[in-house]
């Protein structure tokens, strides 16, 4: 910075203040400085300006002889009376805004904003933020407290807006704040931040986290976006774009998007032409840019390369703002912070909810789910601020958005339903930090749920929450991790919903032995893979039009399955990475498959689809191969863009040795070679012909997992979908046990891998310790039972190695 002033006593350029300097500038301009000084010089554009000290707010309420009659508003508040903190905050606020800036402090100010003005230009647009002395602190954020002023222009509209700035330390929710978390309100002193404009009223804003803020999951970024200035997705006043991206690949070189979901942007923040009213408005979002991520792929890259660099340089996960200008096509970061509650979470005491929702359950809302857990409670809508005194504790709050003015009442909520918003968006933030579930941009909660019912808002089945008429009944189960020891044989996962991935894999595992790609389909896709490919083909026009709404923002119905599927499973395999996550290919029945989307017009109906057109014979054959060339496209993705080389493929009902050598051509056909780049493929041994064909298959796979559900089927001859002979089948059927020892000796004498994948293990602890003393490799079991199972694995290790010691004496 040229031509600093140097007797400056009130005012400090960015690059005058690091991190150590949090008691003279507050947490938000220390932080401001660090970046400017350490970042700026590596590349990350941050936006030049100057801190008003702490200082200088101590001496403007001492000049002005403040101390006391604000001690006489303050000391006497009934924190509980909202009416009352109304009152009371407003008349400190009062007394701030009533009271003259000193002919020092203005005049350095304006000294101050004219040298920014010599930098950058006299057009130069300004954002006057607030910066607490006890803000962006570990313990707690005070996110959103103060006030914040955009597009601030000349010296009249400046020196007001820093003035509000100073009385924005007394609002209802920033008095609230303090008492809430033990903070004296004559301790926290108030710097202000004064930096140059980023046009992104012409282009796009947001949020971004080096933690997934839903589970504590470090090894993601986690970007939100939209068009405009960032106070919308901050407010959540919009339902943003939102990305992730893995960090451990892309440090090695992969630069590719893990996942994405496309929000609704309906309205942007810009300049106001007339300033006079306000200095910015939100206008409508055009329909073409709501269907448009607002950010390119390599935009979220570059954002990602930031954050990363960001959590370096502070040692610890980040909450970061970011802007794109319009002008010049830069992103910049704006803001930095310390992600104050995910990250501080207990990590040793595992803690999950589990409900258990029937067909009768009725859905009222749905949206975007924060918090992983559930709760009960009577609805209350409120429309305004100004109601919020009606807020009974207990009830779950449901609103259009909330701002930081709803504090005082949202830490008296079991839980949030917001209409509006993302899960970087104020009522997000504040919900984890108050540790109550929260649903956000659900749309019309306010209409749908307006005649207050009792409700279940849950929040623990993935990134979709619910809320549920009624009181559902739901458990907590808690685990102390720190007391848990793994056993020797391999406890791995069966998974299906990516979205419960990141907080599945805090369990104590050694991977995932069986990753269905079925549900990814069902619930992302939602179509046949050759309607995709063949829309025309489809004879119901309503089909038709709901299949051109699916893939309306991809390039094509192939793309879209591409990019769906691929999202997906990478999702899962990163949530694990670098430990083994075994994908099986597509293991639809005719009749599953007939139930998607378009799925009657390639389907054929069979009698018995159980032991019909399924797994490998439906891979190599001339109808269904377009299809299965993109399950093969999605995996190479997942593999080689994503840098994800802990993907094993699994192939389902291989019936014949012939037909695993056709599967095995065809994979290696669109690029998936058995061997390249360490890629091991696994077969599932589900038909007793790959049991007492075992020698054989061997030399085409890595390994094998028993699928005990259909190879009871097949041994028992039962129909496991038919009711009437269900009380026949069973997994510990000792021709079905007899068949699995021989699949587990026939593994061992071929040097392949064994695993089980079925129900049986998870099912049954007896099972469990017969795969166990067969010496099985692995076991797959579903979360739920996970840990009660390696407790029972490790009993039967432990026993088994003292009757080898008693044999040994």
């Amino acid at each position: 910075m040229k031509n600093i002033v140097k007797h400056f006593e009130f005012i400090k350029f960015f690059n005058q203040v690091g991190i150590e300097d949090i008691a003279l500038v507050g947490g938000k301009n220390a932080s401001l400085g660090e970046m400017f000084q350490a970042l700026t010089p590596k590349g990350i554009p941050v936006p030049n300006g100057f801190a008003i000290t702490a200082h200088a707010y101590k001496a403007h309420l001492t000049e002005n002889q403040l101390w006391e009659p604000l001690h006489h508003i303050l000391d006497s508040l009934n924190e509980d009376d909202m009416l009352d903190l109304a009152k009371r905050g407003n008349q400190a606020r009062n007394l701030i805004l009533n009271a003259p800036f000193s002919s020092q402090l203005e005049n350095e100010i304006v000294q101050a904003y004219q040298q920014l003005k010599a930098e950058f230009s006299d057009e130069i647009s300004l954002a006057i933020r607030s910066s607490a002395t006890a803000e962006d602190l570990p313990t707690a954020s005070f996110a959103g407290q103060q006030d914040t002023y955009l597009n601030i222009t000349g010296e009249c509209a400046l020196l007001d807006a820093c003035k509000r700035c100073f009385a924005s330390l007394f609002t209802d929710r920033a008095i609230h704040y303090r008492i809430d978390h033990g903070f004296d309100h004559f301790s926290v002193s108030l710097s202000i931040g004064v930096q140059k404009m980023v046009r992104s009223d012409q282009a796009a804003s947001g949020v971004m986290f080096s933690i997934d803020t839903e589970t504590g999951f470090q090894d993601v970024v986690f970007i939100t976006g939209a068009y405009g200035l960032g106070e919308n997705v901050v407010q959540g006043a919009v339902d943003p774009d939102e990305f992730y991206v893995h960090k451990p690949t892309f440090e090695l070189g992969h630069r590719c998007i893990l996942k994405r979901y496309l929000g609704g942007k309906e309205i942007k923040m810009v300049y106001a032409t007339d300033t006079t009213k306000s200095p910015v408005i939100n206008i409508p979002t055009p329909i073409k840019a709501q269907e448009s991520f607002c950010l390119s792929d390599q935009e979220v890259l570059t954002l990602t390369d930031y954050a990363i660099r960001i959590e370096k340089h502070y040692n610890k996960p980040m909450d970061i703002e970011w802007a794109k200008d319009g002008e010049n096509g830069t992103l910049y970061i704006v803001q930095a912070r310390p992600e104050t509650v995910t990250s501080q979470a207990n990590k040793t005491t595992l803690k999950t909810y589990q409900i258990e929702p029937t067909n009768m359950t009725q859905t009222l809302v749905q949206g975007r789910s924060v918090g992983q857990k559930i709760a009960h409670g009577q609805v209350h809508v409120i429309e305004s601020v100004n109601d919020i005194h009606q807020f009974i504790p207990g009830e779950v709050l449901v609103s259009d958005i909330t701002t930081p003015d709803w504090e005082p009442i949202m830490k008296l909520a079991s839980a949030i339903v917001t209409n509006r918003g993302g899960r970087t968006c104020h009522a997000a933030i504040i919900a984890r930090e108050l540790g109550i579930p929260a649903i956000v941009g659900c749309g019309d909660a306010t209409v749908k749920l307006h005649e207050n019912p009792f409700v279940t808002v849950s929040c623990a089945e993935g990134e979709m929450g619910n809320v549920y008429l009624g009181k559902i009944p739901f458990q907590i189960i808690e685990t102390d991790l720190s007391q848990i020891k793994q056993p020797k044989t391999k406890m791995m996962l069966s998974l299906a919903n990516p979205d419960l991935a990141f907080q599945t894999q805090f369990l104590p595992n050694d991977g995932v032995g069986l990753a269905r790609m079925e549900f990814i389909i069902n619930k992302s896709i939602k179509a046949h893979p050759l309607a995709l490919l063949y829309p025309e083909k489809v004879n119901d026009a309503n089909v038709q039009k709901k299949i051109l709404q699916l893939i309306k923002n991809s390039p094509s119905g192939r793309e879209f399955f591409i990019q769906k599927l691929s999202e997906g499973i990478g999702t899962l395999t990163a949530a694990f990475y670098p430990k083994p996550v075994i994908v099986r290919l597509s293991d639809f029945k005719s009749n599953e498959y007939a139930k998607l989307l378009g799925g009657q017009n390639f389907e054929s109906k069979e009698e018995n689809p159980m032991i019909g057109f399924r797994g490998a014979s439906r891979y190599s054959s001339k109808q269904f191969e377009p299809a299965f060339e993109l399950e093969c496209l999605a995996i190479k993705r997942v593999r080689e863009q994503m840098g994800l080389t802990n993907l094993i493929i699994m192939i389902p009902f291989v019936r014949r040795v012939a037909e695993a050598k056709q599967v095995i051509h065809t994979l290696a056909k669109y690029g998936l070679h058995r061997g390249e780049k360490n890629l091991k493929l696994y077969m599932m041994c589900e038909i007793p012909n790959n049991i007492l064909q075992i020698d054989a298959f061997a030399p085409y796979f890595d390994g094998i997992s028993i699928g005990t559900n259909d190879l009871t089927q097949l041994i028992l001859g039962v129909d496991r979908d038919s009711e009437l002979v269900a009380n026949n089948y069973d997994e510990r059927d000792e021709g079905v046990k007899k068949m699995i020892k021989w699949a587990i000796e026939g593994a061992k004498r071929n040097g392949l891998h064994s695993g089980v994948c079925g129900q049986a293990p998870s099912d049954y602890p007896e099972m469990a310790q017969f795969f166990v003393e067969l010496g099985i490799d692995s076991l797959s079991l579903t979360p739920d039972s996970l840990l009660k199972t390696s407790q029972w694995v490790l009993k039967v290790e432990a026993s088994e190695t003292n009757d080898h010691s008693s044999a040994n004496r």
